[in-house]
């Protein structure tokens, strides 16, 4: 078993800030891919091979929230983990906080499908089905 969220620490670079030395709203971005990047080898689902076995993953749908805006003074910790898993598509939820968790800056939803080389949504091989299900967190049903 994995430790659920997967977390990325990231150090956040001065060419990264806004001229209010704030990390600009386009970074988030990068980081989010980051940690989903660091998820999914956690997962043992090394991007090299999967493209090299005809598959990829695409970012199809992005829900964030700004909360708090994040500067260069400490780093920042992406959480990762999958809410939701479908047979080609799936929900990341993921979160950047400060180290000590004290401080949420973004939360995001992200929905990413797995398509074929040419683009087209497709059923992954088991073995990527396997590694995605690693990455997710059974939710609570009220």
């Amino acid at each position: 078993m994995m430790a659920l969220p997967v977390q990325s620490a990231i150090k956040v670079r001065f060419a990264e800030l806004d001229p209010y030395g704030h990390v600009n709203h386009a970074m988030y971005f990068t980081y989010l891919e980051q940690g989903r990047a660091e998820a999914l080898e956690a997962a043992e689902l090394h991007l090299d091979r999967v493209a090299a076995e005809g598959f990829q993953f695409v970012v199809t749908e992005v829900e964030a929230k700004f909360l708090v805006p994040a500067t260069a003074v400490f780093p920042i910790v992406v959480h990762t983990t999958i809410e939701d898993l479908r047979r080609v598509s799936g929900v990341w939820v993921q979160e950047i906080t400060s180290p000590d968790g004290n401080i949420t800056y973004l939360t995001a939803r992200i929905r990413a499908g797995v398509t074929n080389r040419e683009g087209r949504p497709t059923k992954p091989a088991a073995w990527i089905a396997e590694g995605l299900q690693r990455l997710v967190v059974a939710t609570s049903e009220a």
